[in-house]
């Protein structure tokens, strides 16, 4: 059996890279893929501990993760889009010259 302590350090590396790469790339589809990268090391942390404690509230609660990271993918995706459409970039910088 691996013990959980072998998750929980995984877990902060995965959610270290998604940090990383959330401040540090420019373009907006990597930043929508390391925020995705953060929810799945909560969601192997989560499992972690509720697989420690012999529980599955835990798993009930990464489905619910899960579920709204698939709704988020989705509007951000299509927020992608029609960012894309208006200024030919993806260039996280390129958002702030958008006017309401």
């Amino acid at each position: 059996m691996v013990p959980v302590s072998y998750y929980i350090l995984l877990s902060g590396v995965l959610f270290s890279i998604g940090v990383l790469g959330f401040l540090i790339r420019r373009n907006v589809i990597v930043v929508f893929m390391s925020v995705e990268l953060m929810l799945n090391a909560a969601n192997l942390a989560i499992i972690a501990f509720a697989r420690n404690i012999g529980s599955l509230t835990g798993q009930v609660i990464v489905f619910l993760v899960m579920t709204v990271a698939a709704a988020e993918v989705g509007v951000g995706l299509a927020i992608i889009m029609m960012f894309y459409r208006n200024k030919k970039s993806v260039n996280v910088d390129d958002g702030n010259l958008m006017k309401w």
